[in-house]
This record gives C-alpha cells, sequence and structure tokens, in this order.
C-alpha cells in the first residue's frame, strides 16, 4: 500500500482537525490527543452537503471516536465512517498513519 504525505503531526492541535485535499479531495484529518495517532475521512458531511466535517468536534461513544458535525450534529466514526444517528449514510475512512512526524494516508 503507498502512502502519501500530507503534513507534519505538529501542524495538527491535539484534539482538533484540520482540512487537506488528498487525489482531488477534502479529507479530514483528525488527531484525538498528545499522541501520535491520527484518523482520516472524507470532509463532506451528506446530510448538510457541504465539507466541514474537519471543524467537527471529536466525542467518544462505547470506547469508540467519532466527529460531530458542526451543522447538523450527526456523528461519524472515526475509524470506518459510519454515521452514529442513521445508518444508510456512512463516508469515506482513509488509512492513515505517521511516520516520522509526517502524517500520511493511504493512496
Amino acid at each position: 500500500m503507498a502512502f502519501e504525505q500530507i503534513c507534519d503531526i505538529q501542524d495538527i492541535t491535539p484534539g482538533t482537525g484540520v482540512c487537506a485535499l488528498f487525489n482531488g479531495q477534502q479529507v479530514a484529518i483528525f488527531r484525538p490527543g498528545e499522541a501520535e495517532e491520527i484518523f482520516a475521512i472524507s470532509n463532506m458531511d451528506p446530510f448538510a452537503r457541504s465539507n466541514v466535517l474537519s471543524r467537527g468536534l471529536i466525542c467518544q461513544h462505547l470506547d469508540e471516536l467519532w466527529v460531530a458535525s458542526p451543522l447538523k450534529k450527526q456523528r461519524f466514526n472515526l475509524s470506518t465512517g459510519a454515521c452514529m444517528e442513521d445508518e444508510r449514510f456512512s463516508i469515506k475512512a482513509f488509512t492513515a498513519r505517521v511516520t516520522n512526524g509526517k502524517v500520511e494516508i493511504a493512496a
């Protein structure tokens, strides 16, 4: 699996997300805490049809991490992209990692 370098881990404040352009689409990249743990999902909120998920709030439910959309508040699983409130909706989740302080997403 090939990975593409996106940014430095230090560019993402712990507890927040950022948006990056990856293969022509917006991807929301989240750093839930101080550790070098990274998640990447589509930035497109399918309910609001807006690229806003990188601005959402990271939350935990049943030992899993989710992001709550800043517009309509639906929650999306950071590992799978599944929507908690409506299983008919899900978003793309990307394989992401940190290597030598650099955030990478699988191409």
